[in-house]
Order: C-alpha cells, then structure tokens, then sequence
C-alpha cells in the first residue's frame, strides 16, 4: 500500500513526534522513508539584510540536525535502516516544497507534525501542515503537537 513515505520535519518537538510515527509506518510496509526538510526563503528574505546570510545557514544546521534526528531514530530501531533513509534540503515555501518534493519522487503518503516552530502562530493545524494538506496529491499523515502533562491527573 506504501511504498514511499515522506517525512517533512523542521526539527521541532512536534516534528519528533511525526517522525516516529512515519518511520513505524514506513517499517510495516517496508517502504523507502524520505526524510526532508526545507529552508524557508519567506523566513529569510524577511530577515534584516545584516544577519541574512547568517540566518540562512543557521535554519540549514537546524535542517541538519533535523534529519540527523531521523536518520539516528530508525537506526535506533533498526540498524540496517541506514541505508533506508533518504535524506534531502529544499529551499522556498515549505508547503510547496514538500507537496512538490513527494509528486517528484511519487510518494505515497507525506507526514508532518501539525505545529512545529510557528506554533503559536497557526489557528488549527499550523500553517505548513495546513498548506500541505490543502496542496498534496497524496494523503498527509498529521501528528499533532501534545499537550504537557497535567499534574494530579
């Protein structure tokens, strides 16, 4: 049923989460996981000129880590899946990128956190997630954003 899964991620806690769930998926259908992260051009051409360039390469180390993070998960679940993981950084609006990146490669179902470092600032599922959703071709995979743990409960 799935063969490709693509797992946006944008290394927040939230995208933690999505990445957990879209490795089991891609195990129990041993399907190739593509995991991708964008650098958001809107966030950097919005950026004062003095620190652009710095910012820039500031969210491609975040995207770094951020796949590093999913590389190291499946790994930690299966060593052989190494070679499993394919890794890619895309660089524009990041609901286009991702829906593009998934028809490119023919992508069976894409998954996201559904609020990752603009939480706040999303209504219902977060602005990416919602883009993604509303644009794909394939079906979305959302994982919501946990609420902390209540004490006394």
């Amino acid at each position: 049923m799935f063969d490709t899964v693509v797992i946006a991620t944008d290394g927040s806690a939230t995208a933690e989460r999505a990445v957990a769930a879209a490795l089991d998926l891609a195990a129990r259908f041993d399907a190739t996981a593509h995991a991708l992260y964008v650098v958001d051009s809107g966030e950097v051409a919005g950026s004062p000129e003095a620190v652009r360039e710095d910012f820039e390469r500031a969210l491609a180390t975040t995207g770094g880590k951020a796949l590093t993070f999913v590389r190291e998960t499946a790994e930690a679940d299966d060593p052989a899946a190494e070679d499993a993981i394919v890794t890619a950084v895309r660089e524009g609006d990041p609901a286009r990128e991702i829906c593009q990146y998934a028809r490119e490669i023919e992508a069976d179902v894409i998954a996201t956190g559904t609020r990752g470092r603009h939480g706040e600032h999303g209504y219902l599922l977060g602005s990416v997630a919602e883009g993604v959703v509303r644009r794909a071709d394939v079906p979305v995979l959302t994982v919501r954003q946990m609420e902390e743990a209540r004490t006394g409960l």
